[in-house]
């Protein structure tokens, strides 16, 4: 009986076990048939970073980053991925399944809510993907499945930089419900999905209600190649609105962003605009983001982000209660980063770049550094430089 590597692999750590016996075989066969357009793939995402000065307990909260990760070397995440696409058939169906393990599967914030602590291991997505033949095609997810919104990816290795935006940090990051998308041509497609809101088994004191999910829409534009240069250029919008624990009240993000093509072999920019809204609650919280991306050879490329950061008011996203009642701001109300990547990609399947990354407060407020016992935050400015290694199979 012949497998293929992968089946063995797990097998190995025990995803299922292969039969022994003539019997088990005939049943292993059909599995095996089953299984055949199964595909097992993943990373090993990696890191090492210096925070200029000392005293980094509190440092700049975006999301993947903050102080245990200062100074040192990191293991930041493992994702292995499971998937069936779908294929060209009219009623075609699959799967994928993306689970992580490591520090950064804490941060996903996906644990079941019988488990307690942290666990190091999260399931990033598990969805039924299906097809229904309608006009061009409806496409669907059914289970847990990214977040609509964004121009950076929960995946780091998509991504330009390593370290992640403010504007992704305040972005939904993962829901479980149904996702239907559909393309009406080459340039323009549309999604929306329902799912569950993050509250608990109550709202303000009340039973959940039927009617009390999470609703999310997007629409995205690609500029045909009648264009000319412009050809490829995108402009994507979404909007997510539903019940948030944390605030207690409706929470609604919205999204803008895009690419543009430059005529220029390899150069490419982008932007992105995202607004978080607590009803009832005052002030807001917005970032604007501008991208630059230069491929100058096979191997390398260089990559820029700026980044400006507005977060007041009731609502204020990155503060935390100290156990009084007070709630600590982990950012100033207004801040500037400024993030330069360099990608040199030696080894074969392995992402390697080296990344500097500045935050400045725009406000005067000083709310980064400090030991959190003696002595309080101080600065205004936080430096980071970062070498991040991910190896991709």
């Amino acid at each position: 009986m012949k497998f293929e590597k992968w089946t063995v692999g797990l097998a190995a750590v025990g995803a299922f076990s292969l039969a022994c016996s003539a019997n088990a075989e005939g049943k292993a066969s059909t599995v095996m048939t089953a299984l055949s357009s199964t595909t097992l793939s993943g990373y090993v995402d990696t890191s090492a970073q210096w925070n200029f000065g000392s005293g980094n307990a509190r440092l700049p909260d975006y999301k993947f980053g903050g102080g245990d990760k200062a100074d040192g070397f990191n293991l930041n995440v493992i994702q292995l991925r499971l998937e069936k696409p779908l294929d060209e058939a009219e009623w075609a169906a699959g799967y994928r399944v993306d689970l992580w393990a490591g520090p950064d599967a804490n941060t996903l914030g996906t644990a079941s809510t019988l488990s307690t602590g942290s666990s190091d291991f999260a399931v990033r997505q598990a969805y039924v993907a299906l097809r229904m033949p309608f006009g061009n095609g409806i496409d669907w997810k059914v289970g847990v499945f990214d977040s609509i919104l964004g121009y950076e990816s929960v995946e780091s290795g998509n991504n330009p930089n390593f370290t992640r935006s403010y504007g992704h940090s305040i972005e939904p990051q993962t829901h479980t419900g149904v996702l239907g998308s559909y393309r009406f041509n080459d340039m323009i497609s549309v999604s929306g999905g329902i799912a569950n809101t993050a509250g608990g088994p109550t709202i303000n004191g009340r039973d959940r209600i039927e009617s009390r999910k999470t609703y999310m829409a997007s629409g995205a534009f690609t500029a045909p190649d009648t264009w000319g240069f412009l050809s490829g250029s995108t402009l994507y919008a979404g909007i997510v609105n539903g019940f948030n624990s944390g605030y207690g009240e409706i929470q609604t993000s919205y999204y803008l962003g895009g690419t543009i093509a430059t005529g220029i072999t390899g150069l490419r920019f982008g932007g992105a605009l995202d607004v978080f809204n607590a009803k009832n609650f005052s002030g807001e919280t917005w970032t604007v983001a501008g991208y630059g991306s230069y491929q100058a050879t096979e191997k390398l490329s260089l990559h820029m982000r700026a980044e400006y950061l507005r977060d007041r008011g009731d609502q204020k996203f990155f503060a935390f209660d100290d156990g009084t009642g007070t709630f600590i701001s982990t950012n100033p109300d207004r801040v500037f980063a400024l993030t330069t990547t360099v990608q040199y990609d030696l080894w074969k399947n392995v992402i390697s770049r080296l990344e500097l990354r500045w935050d400045h407060s725009l406000s005067g407020e000083k709310t980064w550094g400090g030991d959190d016992v003696t002595v309080g935050p101080s600065r205004l400015n936080e430096w980071l430089l970062a070498a991040n290694l991910i190896y991709k199979f």
